[in-house]
Order: structure tokens, then C-alpha cells, then sequence
């Protein structure tokens, strides 16, 4: 079936499966790489991106699914060149490691940033827990998280 997505403000016309999961659709038909394929169960939260500005896990959601919405994959965070501040304090704070969950993260962090008032420590740790870092120990991402919360 033919679906229209708006991924980072950009119209993309695709031919799917109605099976087809937006994670897939994201990075094979819109070519947009950056949101990494993990579990395929929701559990790591690698392919997390904001839909209506809101972290969504995108191997939950078939593509028709998100028919309508407006998704935005950590491609769409720079503008004009200029890291959005949650990338730059993951950059400076050292909030990744192999990168693999980094992309995730940063989506994640986007809709805490939005979305939360409660940004200390323990609550920020909390919001994490569902998206999985293997290398970090998850102080650099909370670091970063902090950090970015004062450039806000």
C-alpha cells in the first residue's frame, strides 16, 4: 500500500506492507539511518523517535500507523549545521560510547527536555529505563540530559 509519512518536516511517499514497522520504513525506504535497529521487541529503545513530539519506540508501530503524524529522527534535531543542544551536550559530556544507543537516547532526551520538570538525577534515570546502554553506565547520558537542560 502507498502511505505519505512527514519525517523531519520532509514528505515521503512509500510503498509498504501493512506489516512493514516504521523502523524499517524509516531506514530502508526514507533512507534515513540514524534510528538503529535493536530488539525488534520494544525492549532496547535504539529506534526511538518523536512522534507529535512524543518518544515512541518505532519497531511498536506499524509505518500506516504513523500515517498523518509527524515523526522526527535524530537526523532532523541540527538545524542549519548547529548541533541541537542535546546533541552537543552528548558530544561534550561524553554521554556515548560505541553509539549504538545514542541516537535512541537522544530522542528520548528530547521528549524529557519538552516534556518534564523533575530533571534531578534519580528521576532522570528513571525516565531512562526504557531505552538500554550497554557501554556507558548511564552517568554521561544523565550528565548530558542535565547539561542540555540549562542551554533550554
Amino acid at each position: 500500500m502507498r502511505i505519505n509519512l512527514k519525517i523531519n518536516g520532509e514528505n515521503y511517499e512509500l510503498e509498504v506492507e501493512p506489516r512493514t514497522l516504521l523502523v524499517y520504513a524509516i531506514r530502508e525506504l526514507a533512507g534515513l539511518t540514524g534510528t538503529h535497529v535493536g530488539c525488534d521487541t520494544s525492549s532496547c529503545g535504539a529506534c526511538t523517535v518523536l512522534i507529535d513530539g512524543k518518544a515512541i519506540k518505532s519497531c511498536t508501530l506499524f509505518a500506516v500507523q504513523a500515517q498523518g503524524s509527524d515523526i522526527t529522527t535524530v537526523e532532523g534535531l541540527a538545524k542549519d549545521g548547529e548541533l541541537h543542544p542535546i546533541q552537543r551536550s552528548f558530544k561534550e559530556k561524553h554521554g556515548l560510547q560505541c553509539g549504538f544507543c545514542t541516537p535512541g537516547m537522544i530522542m528520548l532526551a528530547c521528549d524529557i527536555l519538552e516534556n518534564e520538570t523533575d530533571l534531578k538525577e534519580d528521576n532522570l534515570r528513571r525516565l531512562l529505563k526504557g531505552n538500554l546502554c550497554r557501554c556507558t553506565g548511564y552517568q554521561n547520558i544523565v550528565d548530558a540530559i542535565s547539561d542540555a537542560s540549562m542551554v533550554k
